[in-house]
C-alpha cells in the first residue's frame, strides 16, 4: 500500500553508512584522513619527488630515463665508464648545452646521495639547495625525511596487517568456543606476555643481519594480543545472542556462523584499534632506530636521525625536522583514532 500523500517514507541508512557520515562531521578527524593519505600517496612516489637522478635527459638528440637505466659518464661527454653523478657540475653544464635539457625531480637528492660539491662542511644548515639541511654524514635532510616517513608508513601498514590478522583468529577463536579452549589461550597469552620482548630484539639483532623483515617477525610476535582481548570479548557477548542461536538451529556451522554473523558484529574494536596500533608501530620501530636495533645502517629512519640529531646539538635543523614529522604524523593518526572511535559508538545519534 502506498504512503498517503505528502508522507515520505524515512531513509534506509546501513550502519556503515551511518558510521562514515559520522565521520565526516568531525572535520578535525576527517581532514587528518585527508592529509594523511595524501602525505601516503606522496611518499610512494618518492623517487619521483626527491632524487639525484632526472627523470628525463635529452642529449644530442636521444633521450635518455636516468630513473630506470644507469649511464656512464661517458655518454654524456665525461671522461669515465663509473655511473654518472648527475650533480657534477660538468654534467650539468653538459645537460645544459644548446639543444640539451634535462627534467630533476623537485628535491634533487635522494636518500643516500652524497654532494661532493658541497661548499659547506657537515652538517650544514638549511640553504637554498638543501632546505631542511643536511646529516652529519652530508645527506639532504628533506629526502631523509620522505624516505624515512615511507619506511614507517609501510612499516606500520604491514605490522598492523599481521597484528589484525592474528589477534582476529586467536580472539575469535576463544571467544567463540570459550570454556577450555579459553582457558588454554589466556594461560598461554600470559607466558608469552612476560617475555622480554626488547631482550629478545637484543638478541636476535646480535645473531642475525639487522633488517625490516626480520624486525616485522620480531614485533608481530607480540603485536597481536591486544586485539585479541578486544576481539574475544566481542565473541564472548555475541555468541550469546538470539542471531546464533537461530544460525545453530537452523544448522549452521561453526565456521560459519564465526566469519558470517559474529564477526562483522564484531569489528568495531578492530576498526577503532587500527589508528592507536599504527602509532604505537611507527613509534616502535622509531625507537629501534635510535637504539641502533632497527632497520640496515644506511636506511633511511627517522630513528636514526633524531639519533643524529641527539649527537648533534648544535645542527638544530636535524632534530627539529624529525620531530616535527613524527609529531604530525602520531597527531594524525590519533584523530583519526578518535573520529572513528565516536562514528563507530551507536550511541552517538545521526543529526
Amino acid at each position: 500500500m502506498p504512503p498517503p500523500a505528502g508522507l515520505a517514507l524515512p531513509e534506509h541508512v546501513s550502519p556503515g553508512r551511518r558510521a562514515w557520515r559520522r565521520f565526516r562531521r568531525n572535520r578535525l578527524g576527517f581532514g587528518s584522513l585527508v592529509v594523511f593519505v595524501t602525505l601516503v600517496v606522496l611518499s610512494l612516489f618518492a623517487e619521483v619527488l626527491s632524487n639525484d637522478k632526472p627523470l628525463v635527459v635529452r642529449y644530442e638528440g636521444q633521450f635518455y630515463f636516468p630513473l630506470v637505466n644507469r649511464y656512464p659518464e661517458t655518454t654524456f661527454g665525461g671522461d669515465f665508464l663509473t655511473e654518472t653523478d648527475f650533480l657534477d657540475p660538468f654534467i650539468r653544464k653538459q645537460l645544459a648545452r644548446d639543444g640539451n635539457w634535462a627534467i630533476y625531480p623537485p628535491n634533487p637528492y635522494g636518500p643516500k646521495t652524497l654532494n661532493y660539491f658541497a661548499k659547506e662542511p657537515n652538517p650544514s644548515r638549511p640553504t637554498r639547495h638543501n632546505l631542511l639541511g643536511t646529516d652529519d654524514r652530508g645527506r639532504d635532510m628533506l629526502a631523509q625525511l620522505v624516505y624515512g616517513f615511507r619506511l614507517s608508513v609501510l612499516f606500520a601498514l604491514a605490522l598492523t596487517a599481521v597484528g589484525v590478522v592474528i589477534g582476529v583468529v586467536t580472539g575469535a577463536i576463544q571467544g567463540f568456543f570459550a570454556g577450555k579452549t579459553d582457558l588454554a589461550f589466556q594461560r598461554f597469552i600470559e607466558i608469552w606476555d612476560s617475555m622480554p620482548e626488547l631482550y629478545l630484539l637484543i638478541i636476535f639483532s646480535a645473531i642475525f643481519a639487522p633488517s625490516v623483515a626480520l624486525l616485522l617477525i620480531l614485533l608481530s610476535l607480540f603485536g597481536w594480543m591486544g586485539l585479541s582481548n578486544y576481539v574475544r570479548a566481542e565473541f564472548l557477548r555475541n555468541r550469546q545472542m538470539d542471531y546464533v542461536r537461530a544460525a545453530r538451529a537452523l544448522g549452521v556451522g561453526n565456521g560459519r556462523i564465526m566469519w558470517k554473523h559474529i564477526l562483522p558484529n564484531s569489528m568495531t574494536p578492530v576498526i577503532t584499534f587500527l589508528p592507536f596500533r599504527m602509532s604505537a608501530a611507527i613509534l616502535a620501530l622509531t625507537s629501534l632506530d635510535f637504539l641502533g636495533l632497527g632497520v640496515p645502517p644506511g636506511t633511511p629512519s627517522l630513528g636514526e636521525l633524531l639519533s643524529q640529531g641527539k649527537n648533534n646539538i648544535d645542527a638544530w635543523w636535524i632534530s627539529l625536522s624529525t620531530f616535527a614529522v613524527l609529531v604530525v604524523t602520531l597527531l594524525l593518526l590519533t584523530f583519526m583514532g578518535d573520529a572513528l572511535r565516536d562514528a563507530l559508538d551507536p550511541r552517538k545519534a545521526d543529526a
